[in-house]
């Protein structure tokens, strides 16, 4: 049983009030938080008091306490330094503890070897505590991109020989010969030399583009005027190799600045932060974490990402835009200054490329959280931990192997339209999706219009040709959409082959339950969220419920979009229907007639001039014609 607040009360008075790190430990002596003070003995209080404030997560950490270490600095400065070996060492429960998304590759280069190695990894090693570098997360086929650069601008070892091991066994290989190595096989290459090299890797890919070109042009020029041309050739095809590279990448920003934006975004119990990196006006990398999502402030996780994340990457930059300033602000830039070897600035921006870059970072972390969600997590054992919880749940017989689910949109009463995704094993299935355009419900009525969805669905089940029976109908709705799922499956009578359940949101419009057969909810909040089970089964749902918002969202914009832009041919005096019909023939789109001057439109079939300055002049009502 673990002892109580006032238990601690003889050891707390003997605590300093001096900075420090503390430690606080459960029944079996597990290390379960870590922290740092200014002033050790206040905070320690602070936990013991009678009615102790905090989040739901502190008090449920406070409740576990039976024992507390402490260690007494000299600074803060020291204090957050030895908080981040800590949070790294114990890896404690009621901690902000990052984890990268291993969905995507990095780059590594062993800088610890004599003979550097550059491999793609799929996590972050203990070797770069030892000095190898690593790059990334990449995305896509940005990683192969990057190594077929690297191959074209610098002689890079392509080989499986081991150095020094191989060194001097056998003959260089062709890439030797046609200067895509520098081969330290042949025995005439110092690992100084190759480390050079590598060393160049490693600017490229810290974005450092500018030293990069200036060192192969200067070769360039000097290989020229020994009238080597040969030589001279080849740095050229390396410089303009990446001049290609620097093209490629889109100067964005007008400010040629270095900074980081760390970006958050929060969904399906877990929180994604995305560090993006700017250098000269370029996005030269980027890096995505996740942490479990126990309502910490936005302010907490982004201080617990900068304590964790920069004591161990390479190059801080001068600025770092956040989208809310941790508490301990000043001792943070005290720590990164010290990290970067000059002064490092945390900044909020409000204004200007600064608030487009960490917006930029922003979407691209809701992205990521989405692909991660769409995945149930890590692993294929989530997506079976959430079928098999979903099936007990709704006390089905089978496994719901497919899950097909359905929204409506539409904007008040117009662009009515439904859509069903397909998840198949916890997987969407996106060929096998469906739009529907309403055809028999007149005004907004999303109870009639759930129902048509579902009949024009369910008609075609027999034949097969949208796919295999449903094990599972998710609808999103309370109990009302569910109550007439039910009711068509019993028209169709099969409310005893297919299971109906409905998928509730909260006030911040987030996947918040399951609506059982029955009408209760099984809520899903950050409480039941604490079992494994229902954490995965939150982001098997959340997935499929987004999916299914997007898709049918997407649908009812483009209608709208439609039916604006021939209403905005039919406004104009004159021009009927098959004039209308054939300006889009002639022109393709309502934007190329927007543009087109009069002696143009005046071109096109059945149009008069009258016609054509009418036209003109509703698109162009500010211009002098």
């Amino acid at each position: 049983m673990n002892p109580k607040p006032s238990g601690f009360d003889a050891r707390l008075d003997a605590v300093p009030e001096n900075p420090g790190v503390y430690l606080m430990k459960d029944p079996s002596g597990s290390v379960i938080y870590v922290g740092k003070a200014k002033n050790l003995k206040n905070r320690l209080r602070s936990y013991f008091a009678k009615n102790p404030s905090g989040t739901d997560k502190v008090r449920a950490m406070i409740s576990n306490i039976a024992d507390f270490d402490y260690v007494v600095v000299e600074s803060e400065l020291e204090a957050l330094l030895l908080e981040a070996n800590f949070i790294k060492s114990y890896n404690p429960k009621y901690n902000v503890l990052l984890r990268d998304d291993k969905g995507y590759p990095y780059v590594c280069i062993t800088m610890n070897e004599t003979y550097p190695r550059i491999f793609k990894a799929f996590r972050i090693g203990s070797d770069r505590e030892k000095g190898a570098q690593y790059y990334g997360p990449f995305l896509g086929g940005d990683l192969y991109r990057a190594l077929e650069a690297i191959n074209d601008i610098l002689p890079t070892k392509k080989c499986r020989k081991v150095f020094p091991r191989d060194i001097g066994k056998g003959r260089p290989c062709l890439n030797y010969h046609i200067g895509r190595c520098v081969a330290p096989c042949k025995g005439d290459v110092s690992a100084e030399d190759y480390r050079a090299v590598m060393f160049d890797v490693c600017s490229f890919f810290q974005g450092k583009y500018d030293g990069l070109q200036k060192t192969l042009n200067d070769k360039m020029v000097r290989a020229s005027e020994a009238m080597n041309f040969e030589v001279a050739a080849l740095y050229r095809d390396r410089l303009q190799a990446l001049e290609r590279i620097m093209a490629s990448q889109k100067v964005t920003f007008r400010v040629e600045q270095d900074m980081d934006a760390i970006g958050i975004h929060r969904d399906a119990g877990e929180i994604c932060i995305r560090k993006m990196e700017l250098r000269a006006g370029r996005i030269v990398g980027s890096s995505t974490y996740f942490v479990h999502d126990a309502g910490e402030e936005e302010s907490d996780v982004v201080e617990a990402f900068i304590k964790q994340y920069y004591p161990e990457t390479v190059g801080v930059p001068p600025l770092i835009l956040l989208s809310a300033m941790p508490e301990e602000s000043e001792a943070l830039e005290l720590l990164l200054s010290q990290l970067a070897g000059r002064k490092v600035k945390l900044r909020i921006p409000r204004r200007g490329d600064g608030v487009a870059f960490l917006d930029l970072a922003k979407r691209n972390a809701a992205e990521s959280l989405h692909r991660r969600v769409l995945r149930v997590g890590d692993t294929q054992k989530g997506i079976s931990t959430a079928l098999s919880r979903l099936q007990d749940l709704l006390e089905m017989k089978g496994t719901p192997n497919r899950i097909e689910a359905y929204d409506i949109s539409n904007m008040g009463a117009d662009d009515l339209c439904g859509a069903m995704v397909v998840f198949a094993e916890g997987r969407p299935e996106r060929k096998a999706y469906k739009l529907f355009k309403l055809k028999s419900v007149e005004g907004q009525n999303d109870y009639a219009s759930m129902e048509e969805v579902l009949r024009r669905r369910l008609a075609h089940l027999e034949a097969g040709e949208w796919g295999p029976e449903p094990s599972l109908i998710l609808i999103d709705g309370g109990r009302t959409h569910l109550s007439v799922a039910r009711k068509v499956l019993n028209d169709f009578g099969l409310q005893n082959r297919i299971c109906a359940a409905g998928m509730v949101k909260d006030q911040k419009h987030k996947t918040a339950g399951l609506v059982l057969p029955d009408g209760s909810v099984f809520s899903l909040g950050k409480e039941a969220c604490q079992v494994e089970e229902n954490l995965v089964l939150l982001r098997l749902l959340t997935a499929i419920q987004n999916e299914v918002h997007r898709f049918a969202i997407s649908y009812q914009r483009k209608l709208s979009q439609k039916r604006h832009l021939s209403f905005k041919l039919e406004s104009i005096p004159g021009i009927g229907p098959q004039k209308r019909k054939t300006l889009l023939e002639y022109f393709g789109t309502i934007a190329k007639i927007a543009v087109a001057d009069v002696d143009t439109l005046e071109r096109a079939p059945k149009i008069s001039r009258n016609d054509a300055l009418a036209i003109h002049r509703h698109f162009h009502r500010s211009e002098d014609i």
